[in-house]
């Protein structure tokens, strides 16, 4: 069946999935966004409530939405309808942009029975291993079939759940491109990532060979952790420092087990080291600096005892950009999200794995991540001339951005109504200025909290600025980091020391004037 067919069959659906969401695809699918302009979000940010569910930035393809309230960002975490319903995009991961769940209606329609779910996956790699990894999980027996040349895990619906799991942590995913492209028969083949590994190579110092492209920064994370050589011996991580939510969970899911240290000094750390020093883990992940806290490790420390016992080392780079610090410098090797600040637009999806030269683990890292990018999660051709247009400015973006995010930090950390604010400049300095490139800076992510937390409602409904998830835009972008990422476990966010009531800021390219302006007019109410 030929994919023109394919889509008017897809249309025919409209009486089971919906009409209105098929006429809002249609919509999307033209260029321009429906063809109007498009809203500049630097100048006019959403944030108001007739502003909630907007995509962010105004693209077909945003990775973000608008959430501009306290009681939007609840309504989101608990499934409201009416929030709900308003939201026409969201993180790619978590949420399932319209032309892929148009592409999972038409793979159930033809491949799955009434019973049955679907998640669709990019390769026949990234099937097969969700199909292992839900049965295990789900204890029940799934199967993969073939859909016009993508693959489909067909589930029982009790399995649904894990199927869904494993597409967010994973991170192998359909893009939105891919799904609009298939849908409208014009799916096509081939590959830009090497160019796109030759480009980031220029930032982060390691060889375009050694520079592998994934579908999505978390796709390069689970891939470099099955490429750990101790996996192959049943050996756990160990995890330094509060993460991204997800870099953790990736860990707890799909390897052996994770050791979990909250806050990486002390007498636990000396501990952890001897224990590196030992071989116990298969490797040792952090992030440089942390999300949403923004501390640094000691990177000297846990560089040497990963040397000592020849244990992977693995720095995820995202919150700060190769630009700013020399990760490889301490690795072996280097994760990130391109979604991020290389990117700076926020309407493409990607990520990297960049491996040191010298790595006594080199030529094992190269050998599993290569057939990983490429058999597993390869980065969709349409995205990745996406991205290749938008690395264009990053060099630029990044010399405005840190200077916004050292300014607004100096701000807050300054302002009576603050009791906190977290940022390179004010965290572990000496741990970041080791590992910060020269001519860097300290990055345009920081996060803060309120003296009387119970304000700080007020205080984030009245920020004009642009309200949801991600970070890494062109444009400035706050959220209630914690009630997104760990709404249903605030207690134990709480106990690692990560405030329910903490706001996040991604600094954009605003005039410092505009942002400082911002924050002062809403932090009036704190």
């Amino acid at each position: 069946m030929g994919g023109g067919r394919i889509f008017g069959e897809f249309w025919m659906l409209a009486g089971i999935i919906g009409g209105v969401e098929l006429i809002r695809l249609a919509q999307w699918a033209v260029a321009g966004h429906g063809g109007g302009v498009k809203r500049d979000l630097a100048a006019n940010p959403a944030w108001q409530e007739e502003d909630l569910g907007l995509p962010l930035p105004d693209s077909a393809h945003a990775c973000s939405v608008c959430l501009p309230t306290w009681d939007s960002v609840i309504g989101y975490e608990e499934g409201r309808e009416k929030v709900v319903k308003r939201m026409r995009t969201g993180y790619p991961r978590f949420f399932k942009h319209p032309a892929v769940e148009r592409l999972f209606a038409a793979a159930k329609a033809e491949v799955a029975s009434e019973s049955e779910e679907v998640i669709v996956l990019p390769t026949r790699g990234s099937v097969q291993r969700a199909h292992r990894w839900v049965e295990r999980r789900a204890e029940t027996a799934v199967r993969i079939t073939s859909f016009h040349g993508l693959q489909v895990l067909v589930v029982p619906a009790k399995a649904k759940a894990e199927a869904d799991a494993y597409w967010r942590f994973a991170g192998e995913v359909v893009s939105s491109r891919q799904a609009l492209d298939f849908l409208e028969g014009n799916l096509r083949e081939g590959s830009k990532s090497h160019l796109i590994a030759r480009s980031v190579a220029k930032f982060t110092g390691a060889a375009a060979a050694d520079t592998f492209i994934f579908t999505s920064g978390m796709a390069a994370v689970t891939a470099v952790l099955r490429a750990l050589p101790g996996m192959l011996e049943g050996k756990k991580t160990l995890q330094l420092e509060f993460p991204y939510v997800d870099s953790l969970k990736v860990q707890e899911m799909f390897g052996h087990g994770v050791v979990y240290l909250n806050e990486a000094t002390g007498e636990s750390f000396d501990e952890a080291l001897m224990r590196i020093r030992q071989g116990e883990f298969a490797g040792v992940f952090t992030e440089v600096p942390s999300n949403p806290l923004l501390r640094t490790v000691d990177l000297h420390r846990v560089a040497k005892a990963c040397e000592d016992s020849r244990t992977p080392f693995v720095i995820d780079d995202s919150a700060a950009g190769p630009l700013n610090v020399e990760s490889l410098k301490f690795a072996d090797v280097v994760t990130g999200s391109l979604t991020k600040w290389i990117s700076g637009e926020g309407d493409v999806m990607a990520g990297v794995a960049s491996i040191r030269a010298d790595s006594p683990v080199a030529d094992a890292l190269r050998i599993s991540l290569g057939a990983d990018a490429s058999e597993s999660a390869p980065l969709y051709i349409a995205d990745a001339e996406i991205l290749l247009s938008n690395m264009k400015g990053y060099s630029g973006r990044m010399k405005t951005v840190n200077a916004n995010g050292l300014a607004i930090a100096a701000l807050l950390d300054a302002h009576p109504a603050v009791g906190a604010v977290w940022h390179p400049s004010l965290m572990n300095r000496e741990n970041y200025e080791a590992v910060m490139r020269k001519g860097g800076g300290y990055g345009g992510l920081l996060s803060f909290v309120l003296k009387s937390p119970k304000k700080t409602p007020k205080v984030y409904d009245a920020l004009r600025l642009s309200k949801g998830p991600s970070f890494g835009t062109t444009f400035s972008l706050v959220c209630p980091y914690t009630l997104l990422a760990h709404y249903h476990e605030l207690e134990w966010a709480e106990g690692c020391g990560v405030p329910a009531n903490l706001l996040r800021v991604s600094c954009g390219l605003e005039p410092l004037e505009t942002l400082v302006a911002a924050f002062e007019e809403a932090l009036a109410h704190g």
